[in-house]
């Protein structure tokens, strides 16, 4: 029977939100193995969001020989979960709604990069909007996400 590992969860919170939210997320980001798996990268940090890209490899390719579109699901949701978790500088949170429209294959080499903006922040949820591109800049998708705000561990309701 194989033996099972147990990894200690790491607290967002812990990270450099007030000084530097970009250094954050890349530190942030391989704590989540499947980021690491995908090979999600922050590319740029914005006022009002983030963007981060992904290098579409083959073991990311569909039947069709084109991006999965999990894939992309996954950065959208994931673009702006980093955006939300930036603005809240660590709280915990957690998706409970995404809708997804595909415009476009992104091709075997492509860079596809996921642009998240929030649209709204509030005290319990925060819902942003994505423009998923390839590396030619051609929309290949847009996408809404929402997040619910978790209680801080050892605060009470």
């Amino acid at each position: 029977m194989p033996k099972k590992t147990t990894t200690k969860p790491h607290s967002k919170a812990d990270l450099p939100w007030e000084s530097d939210s970009a250094q954050a997320i890349r530190e942030m980001l391989p704590r989540m193995a499947f980021n690491s798996t995908l090979g999600i990268r922050l590319h740029e940090t914005h006022d009002d969001g983030v963007t981060i890209s992904c290098r579409v490899k083959p073991k990311l390719l569909n039947l069709a020989g084109v991006l999965h579109g999990g894939v992309s699901a996954t950065l959208a949701d994931a673009a702006v979960g980093i955006a939300t978790t930036r603005h809240y500088k660590g709280r915990p949170i957690t998706t409970v709604e995404l809708k997804i429209n595909y415009f476009r294959p992104v091709p075997l080499g492509s860079t596809v990069y996921a642009r998240a903006r929030l649209l709204r922040t509030g005290s319990t949820l925060s819902v942003g909007e994505v423009e998923l591109r390839d590396s030619e800049q051609n929309l290949c998708g847009i996408a809404i996400v929402t997040y619910i705000l978790l209680e801080m561990r050892g605060t009470a309701k």
